[in-house]
């Protein structure tokens, strides 16, 4: 049996059941640098059990589509926000809890300039760049503990645009 999930755009609305859509959207917050820089502030809502913020930089390995999606994620103890360092688009995939396991999966094809909050405890698929370089920076949880479950599809799970 094969599942097919198809890609849709990300929005704020559609990703809010699961975190933050990060971007430069809107009204600013307010203009810096003698009016040169508009300032978009409190655009995720970071949150850690214990530990602290720390910024990591991750080179993940383009994924082509379609892709199968056999692996999800989540961290029980901090949130996990991933902001390309590009303007290339990412492929984010995210599941409700269904009794401690992710229920059906929902992909998101961000757009340029776009960067995604996970909020803790949900579900996720691994980083998915589809175009070089594949490399983010990244905003999580610095400390003890593994704070990082995983759950492996016993079907097969196809995404497709």
């Amino acid at each position: 049996m094969t599942d097919i999930i198809y890609i849709q755009p990300l929005t704020a609305a559609s990703f809010a059941p699961f975190g933050d859509v990060i971007e430069a959207s809107g009204h600013p917050d307010r203009m810096i640098n003698a009016g040169m820089c508009r300032r978009f502030d409190d655009c995720a809502q970071l949150s850690f059990a214990d530990g602290r913020a720390g910024i990591s930089v991750f080179d993940a390995k383009v994924r082509k589509l379609p892709m199968t999606l056999d692996l999800m994620e989540r961290h029980p103890d901090g949130s996990q926000a991933f902001l390309p360092m590009t303007q290339n688009p990412f492929l984010v995939v995210v599941a409700p809890d269904e009794d401690g396991i992710p229920g059906r999966p929902v992909a998101f094809e961000t757009q340029p300039g776009q960067g995604v909050n996970y909020h803790r405890n949900v579900w996720h698929g691994v980083l998915a760049p589809l175009y070089e370089p594949g490399l983010f920076a990244v905003v999580d949880r610095v400390g003890a503990g593994a704070n990082l479950e995983e759950h492996r599809f016993a079907h097969d799970i196809t995404i497709m645009k």
